[in-house]
């Protein structure tokens, strides 16, 4: 659930990014209809987890992880920019954190 609430968290704070000419008030109201599935998605998942066990931090820092990835594939499929190798590096430390996160 988390994956599919970052889907639609991407394109509603992004997608207007692509569409310059529209007046922004219309970008603002698209983007909370957007945001409201990625609410009703979010919300369970978070429950869901902490009540199986994860902590606050866990869950998000789970949900950043999650929120690059789709965001890397969504800037380079629908805003066209390129991937660059120092983006990995920068995964690569976020990745350390995320092991620091869970480590009993």
């Amino acid at each position: 659930m988390l994956i599919c609430s970052n889907v639609f968290m991407t394109f509603a704070w992004y997608w207007h990014l692509k569409d310059k000419g529209i007046a922004l008030w219309k970008a603002i109201l698209i983007s909370w209809g957007i945001a409201l599935f990625e609410y009703c998605l979010t919300v369970p998942a978070n429950r869901m987890g902490y009540t199986t066990g994860w902590t606050g931090f866990q869950l998000k820092i789970v949900q950043e992880i999650i929120s690059l990835v789709i965001f890397c594939i969504f800037a380079v499929l629908y805003l066209r920019e390129p991937f660059h190798w120092k983006y990995l590096i920068s995964f690569a430390f976020i990745m350390g954190a995320v092991y620091f996160a869970f480590k009993k």
